[in-house]
């Protein structure tokens, strides 16, 4: 995975760009502010960037933003100290694929991480509580997503009730006695069809439309 690093504080850069590669992960860039941030993902084409909400010039929401707009391919997850709920939920409506904040351990740090390349959000459960309460709350659903769910089979309104449980795709294939190709191929399916992002916006979206009320057995 190619990762580009935006942080204003260059030794934080520095041990995390070691520790990245001593996963194996290749660090292609650095960036020191969001308007550097944006710039290299023109040129330097990242998976994944590494993004702190507060530097100088541009922070790292409207960096995020524009590089999302640009290239939706690039993965973004957000990697700060603040927990603030409005950094949180405008993250989310950039396109960040996952928050993250500094204070976790390393282990469980990579843990998450891990699960990008795989399409899981990187949110820890608390996080992700404040974020998905904050996104539902403002997500407004028009008509087309109103039909988009009338249009999910029986079978992906069951995956995303899974997905919005915080299950990971190996859960649900294991549940479902499905390979978890099949999983990623119902989650395409439902975002297309729902109009959404990302998977963080489809368990909103899942809370939001009252589809966490039914259980799946």
């Amino acid at each position: 995975m190619r990762v580009l690093l935006a942080d204003d504080h260059p030794l934080f850069r520095d041990g995390l760009a070691t520790l990245l590669r001593a996963r194996g992960m290749d660090v292609v860039g650095e960036a020191s502010n969001g308007v550097e941030a944006v710039e290299k993902a023109r040129a330097l084409k990242p998976d994944l960037i590494l993004m702190d909400v507060n530097m100088p010039q541009m922070n790292g929401l409207e960096a995020t933003r524009l590089i999302k707009t640009e290239r939706p391919e690039t993965k973004v997850v957000i990697l700060t100290v603040s927990d603030d709920d409005d950094n949180l939920f405008e993250a989310i409506k950039s396109g960040a694929q996952g928050y993250l904040l500094k204070s976790l351990q390393s282990q469980a740090f990579f843990e998450l991480l891990n699960g990008v390349a795989q399409g899981e959000a990187p949110i820890s459960r608390g996080i992700a509580t404040k974020i998905l309460g904050e996104f539902a709350r403002h997500l407004q659903q028009d008509e087309t997503q109103a039909a988009g769910k009338e249009d999910l089979t029986e079978r992906e309104k069951e995956v995303l009730r899974l997905v919005a449980e915080g299950s990971t795709n190996r859960d649900i294939a294991s549940r479902l006695n499905v390979t978890e190709n099949t999983v990623k191929y119902h989650l395409k399916n439902i975002l297309e069809k729902l109009h959404l992002r990302n998977r963080a916006q489809a368990v909103a979206y899942a809370m939001q439309t009252g589809l966490l009320k039914k259980t799946v057995r």
